[in-house]
């Protein structure tokens, strides 16, 4: 049949449009992507698993202790208050360096010291069933159980126990533990004791790194006549978004504070939190707020702040790092002479930001660094740094001269630095 009789049949039989339409219609169901076909869209109902997203490289080599400290030098002429956030990847959520045994004795020292200063819990998260003790529980579950030996391999070792007939080895029969080639440590994979606090003691005293865990505040504190919220997927769960989500301090450990008590800012927001920055309020807190409310799972984000320090070791809890815009502090302005360039640090923070899969918790890593100011002028660097701490008054936020306690120090350090 030619083309002009095909078209002529058409026009005279109307059911073999129908037929044709119904066909081709057909054809199409038949060919779409499935939900699991590598080219299909992603729906708002879409329930693969975030973890899937999560990826971890492993360094099947890895030499900790030929490994340096990363060398962090974020100043800059003028300082500006700002996020400063760079992208990275869950692979670098925790370094380990050469430190790492040194570090490791520091932290269990200061647990011993200062254990209700270095791990702080609220209520909730002491509450199995609640959301936050969900959250400690999936923080502490992926370090130990999935990103210690998919990174370090040659360092961290799953192993399985089998039943024994030997009543000692009852406890840990049939329980899996991850085992600590450096410090020849086991530990539990799953949450020590059900204890959010024990968690993260293990996890303060097992790792170099700080974590602070951050929930939504209608989770972390939800209506008392209502059901505590199931650690789920559901769209309960998921943060709200936008300017109204606020979040708060759940649970922390925190071996190395910046000159702060973190049992101060346990359970406040992060405008409470952050209340002595200077300016915070105008520059930062609703863009902050919105970004944390909308950080999806899978991305990590970095920044790295600087100060300097004087007599101040890694562990500040009690002041020495930062100021207070809001009290009345006599500033005494160190001589020359008396400063010891021994005890003259820059100190860094690397901080990382991510979101749990499950409980979608908000996750702050911290991991500090101390370079001695003389290295720093060895490399080079003593007129950079200088400038950079004048250009701490001349940037969009003045005051933080002052916060970061400039008026102390700051004559003294840029006399060295230009020495």
């Amino acid at each position: 049949m030619d083309l002009d009789a095909l078209v002529l049949h058409i026009q005279q039989n109307p059911t073999v449009v129908v037929f044709l339409v119904l066909a081709l219609w057909l054809f199409g169901r038949w060919n779409r992507p499935s939900p699991s076909h590598p080219t299909a869209e992603k729906t708002p109902s879409d329930t693969t698993p975030a973890a899937n997203t999560i990826t971890i490289t492993p360094l099947p080599s890895f030499d900790w202790e030929t490994t340096e400290p990363t060398q962090f030098r974020p100043f800059k002429p003028k300082y500006h208050l700002s996020m400063g956030l760079t992208t990275t990847t869950f692979s670098d959520l925790i370094p380990i360096d050469k430190t790492y045994q040194d570090r490791l004795a520091l932290r269990a020292s200061l647990l011993s010291q200062h254990p209700s200063v270095v791990v702080g819990v609220t209520p909730a998260a002491e509450t199995p069933g609640n959301i936050v003790h969900a959250a400690v529980a999936e923080l502490y579950e992926f370090v130990v159980g999935e990103y210690l030996p998919t990174r370090y391999p040659s360092i961290f070792v799953l192993e399985d126990h089998p039943h024994h007939q030997n009543p000692e080895a009852k406890e840990q029969e049939g329980k899996r533990t991850l085992y600590n080639k450096i410090t020849t440590q086991r530990i539990p994979t799953t949450l020590p004791g059900n204890s959010s606090r024990s968690a993260l003691e293990t996890l303060g005293t097992f790792v170099d790194e700080d974590f602070l865990v951050l929930m939504p505040e209608s989770l972390a504190h939800p209506n008392p006549t209502s059901p505590s919220p199931s650690p789920s997927t559901s769209k309960e769960q998921e943060p709200e978004g936008g300017e109204g989500e606020k979040y708060i301090l759940s649970a922390y450990s925190t071996f190395f504070p910046a000159g702060f008590d973190t049992r101060e800012k346990l359970g406040q927001r992060l405008s409470t939190i952050h209340a002595p920055v200077p300016r915070y309020k105008e520059k930062l807190e609703k863009s902050m707020d919105r970004f944390f409310a909308r950080l999806e799972v899978g991305r990590v984000v970095q920044r790295v702040n600087w100060s300097v320090t004087t007599q101040a070791g890694l562990f500040a809890a009690f002041g020495g790092v930062h100021g207070d815009e809001g009290k009345e502090e006599e500033v005494v302005e160190m001589g020359k002479e008396e400063l010891v360039v021994e005890q003259t640090f820059l100190r860094c923070e690397r901080q990382l930001l991510h979101r749990l899969p499950r409980t979608k918790a908000l996750v702050f890593n911290f991991h500090t660094y101390t370079y001695p100011i003389q290295k720093i002028k060895e490399e080079g660097l003593g007129e950079e740094l200088a400038t950079a701490i004048d250009g701490l008054k001349e940037g969009n936020v003045p005051e933080i001269h002052r916060y970061k306690r400039g008026p102390v120090w700051g004559e003294a350090v840029k006399a060295f630095l230009r020495s």
